[in-house]
């Protein structure tokens, strides 16, 4: 960014966290920020259980987005956990943008997070309007409003209002803008082109986990965790034929949904394993030899050593 006579402005640096319902489109706008995917997407809510750093490298500034499990009324250990990291984070960050689905009417969970947002001191709060593409513009400005009355009943202050739709990229690039201009000046964080700060075998368990989300019945979702044990080049491979061995336990929480995961002789897992095998060798760029195997771990969302386990 420039001054009026055209001298580059300060260097800025800082954390924009992406909050929001659950599915109310936070990792997809991480995602379309970053320019990379970064943070794993599916229809079914609660699908980001990790804090997911995304890292937007401008010459004027460096931004990091965080992407957090979407905030909700909790129903198991897991739930109470998730719900911490997101509380723990919003105190953390420079920005605090809250989604709202355009297409969506705001409910008891957009209240219910507004109002424990509105206990964070010392944090700029944005709200975000997602999803644009697939609303009218009457019904975009109808949320718009009630937005505006949401800040007024919760005595939320918000710095911007902005619609945007990180399918189309309408907007995005001003929603950057606006994040930049609202962070304190600082050197970078990361390292030039590092897009996040996950760790691989992370990263990888999420795509994973992301291919066998698709498709499965509506009760299996938040059954499934996906552990890496093992992951590196393979040995004897020539520099230019390198193969990368992953080995990864898919663990659901009872017999019958085994089976649904594995599918008819294999099938399903078959189709998982390909599923992911392509996207982790987009993210690392690298021929990738994917071995999964199921696991059940009886009630874990539940059970304080099972998640532990689980690294939760």
């Amino acid at each position: 960014m420039a001054d009026a006579e055209g001298k580059p402005g300060p260097h800025r640096s800082g954390f924009a966290s992406f909050v929001g319902r659950p599915n109310a489109g936070k990792s997809t706008l991480t995602n379309a920020l970053v320019g990379t995917k970064v943070a794993i997407t599916s229809s079914k809510p609660q699908t980001t259980r990790t804090v997911i750093r995304g890292i937007v490298h401008r010459p004027d500034a460096q931004l990091v987005l965080v992407d957090t499990p979407g905030l909700h009324r909790p129903r198991t250990l897991l739930g109470e956990r998730l719900n911490d990291l997101v509380t723990t984070t919003w105190a953390e960050v420079d920005v605090v943008a809250v989604c709202f689905p355009a297409n969506e009417r705001i409910g008891p969970g957009d209240r219910f997070l507004v109002a424990e947002l509105a206990k964070v001191r010392r944090t700029t709060r944005v709200a975000v309007v997602t999803k644009t593409d697939l609303a009218t513009p009457a019904q975009i400005g109808e949320q718009l409003l009630a937005i505006q009355a949401l800040g007024v009943e919760t005595g939320t202050e918000w710095a911007e209002i902005v619609p945007v739709s990180a399918l189309s990229g309408d907007q995005v690039g001003l929603l950057a803008d606006l994040f930049v201009g609202m962070l304190p000046e600082g050197p970078p964080l990361y390292p030039d082109g590092d897009l996040t700060d996950s760790p691989e075998e992370i990263l990888v368990a999420e795509l994973v986990r992301e291919a066998a989300l698709e498709g499965v019945r509506d009760e299996l979702p938040h059954s499934i965790a996906v552990v890496v044990e093992e992951m590196g080049l393979r040995e004897g491979r020539s520099e230019d034929r390198p193969l990368l061995d992953i080995h990864a336990f898919l663990y659901v929480e009872r017999q019958s949904q085994k089976g649904i995961v594995i599918g008819h002789k294999g099938s399903r897992l078959r189709a998982v394993g390909t599923a992911a095998r392509q996207q982790i060798e987009a993210l690392l760029g690298t021929p990738v030899y994917l071995d999964l195997h199921v696991k059940v771990a009886k009630d874990w969302q539940r059970d304080p050593r099972q998640l532990r386990k689980l690294g939760f």
